[in-house]
């Protein structure tokens, strides 16, 4: 029996997509909501963070040990995690527990305890996560590179700071679920061996009489690019690289997905070939691609010594430099069946299903068919990926470095 996909908006603007998919046994229900870190107040940044903690921590009649039985009981594996633009709520189980899933996940939404008394454990919690960051090089110099790439607050670090969590409160986390969490903006994706009617009438009666407004438009400022140097005394030196790239949906992404892929597709990419393994410059290296509504980004990252650290900036920039040079018909070959490799793994999983839908439709108000999907892989070649990288020649630069001491830029 061939896939359907459904979908549903209800009259309170709460959108519900669906993807049957018979020859599984699993269902995975996916639910984001616009309430993401970059919605954090200017004053508090991580409560985002916080708040998808502590909203698992009991719900309508179950307290945070009975919700957690509840859901234990019908086998879900669930998470609960602040992005840059929603919350996310994931949980996948068998079919047949899809119905309790539902009803446990309308109460976390709908009806959270937000246990006063668990507050404060959960800000240490998110404190500890923000001091391991110093332990982790590589992590910092990401963030600071994210942070100065795209437009504030897109760039905005769930964790937060200190300062921020320290200014959380109970009543600042009930006030930020109030004003955030509303249907308006919401996507209820689910995929798997489901029925669409059922279904549809139950996430109606759970979720039909949830109230609110529109989701605000962010606010975006510019990003201070350029480049910049964090000083720390290690014997590695972490390299970040970020140029702009076209958005989700625009006619250029699959050549765009492309380039990237040259770049940094596997083992015989260009970055993984030339700057590791014929020159031995760095233990890491890649290239991936990071995109908002708004904007999009090339992301590369580079981890080496410091006696190396110079020429691996400069080869790696080379690299990205020399695609508008030409593209090779084998790499192109390469990229194509990694790229199908990957959408028939996840056309076999309810989880990436779910995930899929709701990203199309939040990207496009629509779900593309798989169908689709395979035709514009197809129709990438060599010619579609130089001329893109002609027009989009990559020259505005934002580099990060972190190590004992900062490297020469270029002109």
């Amino acid at each position: 029996m061939a896939k359907q996909v459904f979908h549903h908006t209800f009259d309170n603007g709460l959108t519900l997509i669906a993807e049957n998919m018979p020859h599984v046994r699993s269902a995975t229900v996916n639910i984001i909501v616009p309430a993401g870190c970059a919605y954090d107040p200017a004053n508090m940044p991580g409560i985002s963070s916080v708040l998808s903690e502590i909203i698992l921590r009991g719900a309508g009649k179950n307290n945070s040990k009975e919700l957690s039985l509840a859901m234990d009981g019908i086998g879900l594996d669930r998470s609960c995690s602040a992005g840059t633009n929603h919350i996310r709520l994931w949980g996948a189980t068998l079919s047949r527990n899809l119905p309790k899933t539902i009803d446990l996940f309308a109460d976390i939404i709908l009806k959270p305890h937000l246990p006063k008394s668990d507050v404060e454990s959960v800000k240490m919690l998110a404190a500890q996560e923000i001091m391991s960051i110093e332990d982790d090089p590589k992590q910092k110099v990401m963030l600071a590179l994210r942070k100065n790439h795209f437009p504030s607050p897109l760039g905005n670090d769930r964790r937060g700071t200190p300062e921020g969590l320290e200014a959380i409160t109970h009543d600042a986390l009930t006030k930020f679920w109030k004003k955030n969490f509303k249907p308006n903006g919401t996507i209820i994706s689910v995929a798997g061996n489901i029925e669409w009617e059922p279904l549809k009438a139950q996430v109606e009666k759970l979720f039909g009489k949830w109230k609110g407004g529109d989701v605000p438009p962010l606010k975006l400022s510019p990003g201070k690019g350029g480049k910049s140097h964090i000083t720390k005394d290690t014997q590695q030196v972490q390299i970040g690289i970020a140029y702009p790239s076209v958005t989700y949906g625009h006619k250029d992404f699959y050549a765009a997905i492309g380039a990237v892929n040259v770049l940094s597709g596997g083992m015989s990419s260009r970055l993984f070939t030339e700057v590791r393994e014929k020159r031995g410059l760095c233990y890491s290296v890649w290239a991936s691609y990071q995109n908002f509504k708004e904007v999009a980004a090339v992301i590369c990252y580079a981890g080496t010594t410091t006696d190396m650290a110079q020429e691996t900036l400069d080869v790696t920039l080379k690299q990205i430099g020399n695609l508008t040079k030409g593209i090779k018909e084998e790499e192109v070959k390469r990229l194509k069946i990694g790229l199908k490799s990957s959408m028939l793994i996840q056309e076999e999983s309810s989880s990436a299903r779910a995930g899929s839908i709701a990203v199309d439709w939040y990207y496009l108000g629509r779900v593309r068919p798989l169908e689709e999907i395979q035709k514009a892989i197809d129709s990438i070649t060599t010619k579609s990926i130089l001329s893109h990288v002609k027009e989009y020649n990559p020259k505005e630069f934002t580099i990060v470095t972190l190590g004992t001491k900062q490297l020469k830029y270029g002109k």
